[in-house]
């Protein structure tokens, strides 16, 4: 091997054939991942229409249970008026039922026939100033002469 093929063979050589190399190995990879971006999007359309159809049938349920609704108010409404009659017919005779069926008791009377149960003498209530005979009291106005204070 001469001193001449070994420095040559140290540098790279920038050769056309390895760009050539390296655009086509970028051009796969590329392509690869236009291929796999592509799939990518068919799967979400595919996930897109699904969606939509989902949608579509959850709306018309949404009308189908608010039609439903409409018609069990109107009925319930219709049954509360039907009660409120009939409540208003049968009113009388469910007030003179109650009054055959009326349960009545005699007015009751404290048995005080042992010594416990002795009834005890009303407590009188009366005021301190009643109870002791206090009178009004004066106010002296801060004077300690007994000519200031009025005759009781």
């Amino acid at each position: 091997m001469s001193l001449i093929s070994a420095i040559s063979r140290s540098k790279p050589k920038h050769r056309a054939a390895d760009a050539v190399a390296q655009l086509r190995d970028e051009n796969r990879r590329l392509l690869t991942q236009l291929f796999g971006a592509r799939d990518y999007i068919a799967i979400q359309e595919q996930q897109l229409a699904d969606v939509r159809a989902k949608w579509d049938e959850a709306e018309l349920e949404l009308i189908r249970v608010a039609a439903e609704r409409d018609d069990r108010t109107g009925e319930r409404d219709q049954a509360l008026a039907d009660l409120a009659a009939a409540h208003a017919q049968l009113a009388p005779y469910l007030a003179a039922d109650a009054n055959a069926r009326a349960v009545t008791v005699p007015p009751a009377e404290r048995d005080t026939s042992r010594f416990e149960d002795q009834a005890t003498e009303p407590i009188k209530v009366t005021t301190l100033r009643e109870a002791h005979g206090i009178g009004p009291v004066l106010a002296t106005q801060g004077s300690t002469d007994p000519a200031h204070l009025p005759a009781a």
